[in-house]
């Protein structure tokens, strides 16, 4: 049976959005692996937009994607932090496969270098910890 996973982009910031997703591609693509793309306005719908698309039973991992880059306010805290609640209470209560790839950092230099490929790609990272989910799940039911 193909499997087939959604990919959820907080666009915030477009550039290291579409950098992430390259490297999750990228990965997905290796893996033989289909997948969807769809976008949300920043982090913290992305948790809600995998909730949404969970309960379609169309895919059977999630790539979650996006940036957080500190600010003069808590802003920064509460985004980092219930955006990452939201995807691991998914993981723990639903049982879904989320590989994690919001990158929460100091300032646009560190962000770029977690975004590019050719230098830490988190978003590709993000995907096959996807996909290791899902083959541990596989592998338990």
């Amino acid at each position: 049976m193909s499997k087939k996973v959604l990919i959820v982009e907080a666009r915030f910031y477009e550039d290291m959005a579409d950098a992430l997703a390259e490297g999750a591609i990228a990965a997905l693509d290796a893996a033989g692996v289909a997948y969807e793309r769809i976008a949300v306005p920043g982090v913290l719908e992305v948790p809600v937009a995998i909730k949404y698309a969970a309960e379609t039973e169309r895919y059977d991992g999630y790539v979650a994607l996006g940036v957080v880059i500190r600010g003069e306010t808590t802003h920064y805290e509460i985004v980092c932090n219930e955006s990452a609640r939201g995807l691991m209470e998914l993981g723990i209560k639903d049982g879904l496969a989320i590989g994690n790839g919001v990158q929460t950092v100091e300032n646009s230099q560190q962000a770029w270098a977690r975004c590019k490929m050719s230098e830490k790609d988190k978003g590709g990272g993000a995907a096959k910890a996807a996909l290791a989910l899902m083959g541990l799940r596989e592998h338990w039911s």
